[in-house]
């Protein structure tokens, strides 16, 4: 095997060689809506995203730079959904960031960035190179919250950011050193094996496990770790916001299952258990602190906190009565609901960008009353969004919960089930503040009189995005599928 192989890592070269190409070229635009600029940045990201859909068709696995990477089908599966959903971000935001002056080369070069540090971390196998990746997401979200510099707001958030962040990754780095030090590798494959032989201090292990675990819980903003995102959400640009809870909480995703599953299943009864607070404390914190907000990206950010517990649910049953029969059904229910939930939040926060104008962010709840009578076509969108994350049928969000759920009871453990009845429970509290919302449209008084008109390709998107949600609802097998053998293929090997 070339121990190389260059090839391997071919979308990840592309994604660099254009994000430095975009960063040129944008020197040379004078066009205000810097066009040339935005269609470069699309085009890479389509051919980033056509490698990534060829690899994964192909279903093979392979390793790369000696060992420090691997392409393998789920791997190429995360990293084409977290390409389109930069894709859908850029389209969704060029109409918002144009309004507030903020349409600049650094805008797209950042989340090229983002994407590059998303796509490493998603390829990683050894330690080096997820924080490696980490970092590189973790700096350029933090510079594009901080883009607004004359909005003391989005300063304030992006401090916040800066800071809880770089605490998070302490955590994460100081799990990961605690691994090295009991296994002696950095390589996961090494750890996996080294773990399975008992051979390693088991308190060195669970104690790394402990901020590991923590460092991952920020990353994919689960309770109690959970303190920056309703303030990040809120005071970054909505055109950001939504960057950040689209891609990011994929990449999240891949590095816990690199992590806990492809090398610490050895441990898996111990991180199972703090995954199950992790799980509870979310949807019982996310679900009830949205209930008190009147500020929509406040309570879509408590909303999120809640839709990450549910899908931290799907990763629990994992290692049941001493073997993984369960496993694979778990994770693909979580990557499933993790896929669908960022396809609902990126319309979610798309429509408030279509609705935001010089001056005007649409970002209160308020700010939706009446609008049914304003744009009917728009409310029903935005309800169907709204349903889907109620998990409401037939919208895809429902079949989604129906997935994570029928995982936990097919254990036939009885703490798995009650821990059904609980998620289920405390997603009828959900559906209260989305629900909230379509009563909001529909019935509520407009505060402003005037039509709600937006540009036709920003109509055309969310139509599109919320047909796919409806689509996916009716017909999931598709994709449920494809998520399944990915889980199975990077299980196996």
């Amino acid at each position: 095997m070339n121990s190389m192989n260059w090839l391997v890592i071919s979308p990840e070269i592309l994604l660099l060689v254009m994000a430095c190409c975009v960063a040129l070229v944008d020197l040379f635009v004078t066009h205000p809506q810097r066009r040339v600029t935005f269609w470069l940045t699309q085009a890479s990201l389509a051919a980033v995203a056509v490698l990534h859909l060829n690899n994964f068709d192909a279903g093979t696995t392979a390793y790369a730079m000696q060992g420090m990477v691997v392409s393998d089908p789920m791997g190429h599966l995360l990293a084409l959904f977290s390409t389109l959903a930069v894709m859908l971000t850029m389209a969704y935001a060029q109409p918002y960031i144009a309004s507030r002056d903020m349409l600049k080369g650094e805008f797209f070069t950042l989340s090229l960035f983002s994407l590059l540090g998303i796509s490493v971390m998603i390829a990683a196998n050894n330690f080096l190179v997820v924080y490696l990746g980490l970092e590189l997401m973790s700096l350029s979200t933090y510079a594009l919250v901080a883009m607004r510099r004359d909005h003391a707001v989005s300063t304030e958030a992006a401090m916040k950011y800066f800071v809880l962040g770089a605490l998070a990754s302490g955590f994460l780095l100081y799990g990961l050193s605690m691994m090295y030090g009991a296994t002696g590798s950095l390589e996961i494959p090494r750890v996996f094996d080294a773990i399975s032989t008992g051979t390693p201090n088991k308190q060195v292990l669970v104690f790394g496990v402990v901020f590991i675990v923590a460092g991952l819980g920020f990353k994919l903003g689960a309770a109690p770790f959970h303190m920056w995102i309703p303030d990040v959400y809120h005071g970054a640009p909505t055109a950001v916001t939504l960057m950040i809870a689209g891609a990011p909480k994929i990449a999240a995703f891949a590095i816990t299952i690199r992590l806990l599953v492809e090398g610490m299943v050895g441990l898996g009864q111990d991180w199972q258990q703090m995954l199950i607070v992790l799980s509870v404390a979310s949807l019982v914190i996310g679900n009830l602190a949205a209930i008190a907000q009147s500020n929509l990206k406040r309570m879509l950010a408590y909303s999120t906190i809640g839709q990450m517990g549910f899908m931290i649910l799907g990763l629990t049953p994992t290692v049941v009565s001493l073997n993984t029969l369960s496993a694979a059904n778990g994770y693909s229910s979580s990557m499933f609901y993790l896929v669908t939930y960022v396809l609902t939040t990126l319309g979610t926060f798309g429509l408030i960008l279509f609705m935001a104008r010089q001056g005007f962010e649409a970002d209160e709840i308020q700010d939706l009353a009446g609008l049914a009578r304003r744009n009917p076509w728009l409310a029903g969108v935005m309800a169907v969004f709204m349903f889907s994350l109620a998990g409401i049928p037939p919208t895809v969000g429902f079949y989604a919960k129906l997935a994570v759920l029928q995982a936990l009871v097919t254990t036939n453990l009885i703490g798995y089930i009650w821990l059904a009845v609980v998620a289920v429970l405390l997603s009828l509290i959900a559906a209260f503040y989305y629900l909230r919302i379509v009563k909001v449209m529909y019935f509520d008084e407009p505060v402003d009189e005037q039509p709600v008109v937006g540009t036709g390709g920003m109509s055309t998107l969310l139509a599109l995005n919320g047909a796919a949600v409806l689509v996916f609802g009716l017909l999931p097998n598709g994709l449920m599928a494809m998520c399944r053998d990915a889980i199975v293929k990077a299980l196996s090997t």
